[in-house]
């Protein structure tokens, strides 16, 4: 993963198979930045770097998936 991205705003979807479903509750403006994201009503604080390179494309396969 490049250390240039997008900004990924707040209540974006992501997915984890060891938790589920989950979102963004703050936005992630740096690559290097910890972020707090809600999974089954539990507030975890996790690197950007995790939801960006794992959390994210799991989230984006499973909507392929959908269609």
């Amino acid at each position: 993963m490049s250390d240039n991205f997008k900004v990924i705003q707040p209540t974006t979807t992501v997915y984890c198979p060891k938790r589920g479903e989950g979102w963004t509750l703050t936005g992630i403006t740096n690559i290097n930045e910890f972020t707090s994201v809600m999974f089954d009503g539990v507030r975890y604080t996790l690197p950007a770097r995790e939801i960006v390179d794992q959390l994210l494309p799991n989230q984006l396969a499973r909507e392929q998936q959908d269609k």
